[in-house]
């Protein structure tokens, strides 16, 4: 039987709205799992007000903005994390060679229109909108949004960009011009959650790939009371420091 919510019309924002509580979200039997209100703006008090109660943005062109809080919640804890061998022999043979450098918040700009501009499995086209881009520009210069960036033989090879409130970091896209270069920004981004001590990493979305790199998914209830701790926690500085690779490259190895 289908949700009584499918019929109920979605909450509209208007700027400066509050959002509505996350458990209000559609749910599995209704049109959108995790449609939670439309509207309202992308300016830096809405996004981080966003981010603070587990719920994030994400639309197509022609559409309004779409706000969600997926139940479950994928995430990325870094002590889970899966470093396959072929990643981990990759790794390793960059690092002895000197040809990886990791940089972080060096070229945000140019790592999130790489990620907009990225072809994605599936998708015709990209949720990263112009406006998007501008509305996690702004964020970035407010100290809240990061690149993680790998540089391969001086060149930018692949990265992400993510979110950070305290403790908590909200990854949300990648980008690759070389075999396994957005893997390895992945991996650094997990050092140096390792070393900061960030207990997980949001992937909002649940996909065979994120699994395959030890993501799981948890309730929404779980998820929203580890952010509701995490984000008064102290943030780190970002900045990458090669030693952070020790305790990612000390981790248990994946099972076949």
């Amino acid at each position: 039987m289908a949700s009584s919510r499918a019929s109920q019309a979605l909450p509209w924002l208007e700027p400066g709205d509050p959002f509505p509580p996350v458990s209000t979200a559609w749910g599995e039997h209704d049109p959108a799992p995790g449609l939670l209100a439309a509207g309202g703006v992308l300016d830096v008090p809405t996004l981080l007000s966003a981010y603070s109660r587990g719920i994030f943005p994400w639309f197509s062109a022609g559409q309004p903005v779409l706000w969600w809080s997926t139940d479950p919640r994928t995430v990325l804890l870094p002590a889970a994390f899966r470093l396959h061998r072929s990643l981990r022999k990759t790794l390793r043979r960059l690092l002895l060679e000197q040809r990886l450098v990791i940089r972080m918040d060096h070229d945000f700009e140019r790592v999130i229109r790489a990620c907009a501009e990225s072809p994605r499995d599936g998708q015709d086209g990209t949720w990263i909108l112009p406006s998007m881009v501008q509305a996690y520009l702004r964020l970035h210069r407010a100290g809240a949004a990061h690149s993680v960036e790998a540089w391969i033989d001086g060149e930018l090879a692949g990265g992400l960009y993510c979110v950070n409130l305290g403790k908590a970091v909200f990854g949300e896209s990648m980008f690759s011009r070389e075999s396994d270069a957005s893997k390895l920004a992945l991996a650094a981004l997990v050092a140096f959650c390792l070393a900061h001590h960030i207990e997980f990493i949001d992937c909002q979305q649940d996909t065979r790939h994120l699994r395959s790199l030890g993501a799981e998914p948890i309730s929404r209830r779980v998820f929203c009371h580890h952010l509701e701790r995490a984000i008064h926690l102290g943030a780190p500085r970002w900045h990458f420091d090669p030693v952070y690779w020790n305790a990612l490259l000390h981790l248990p190895r994946p099972s076949p």
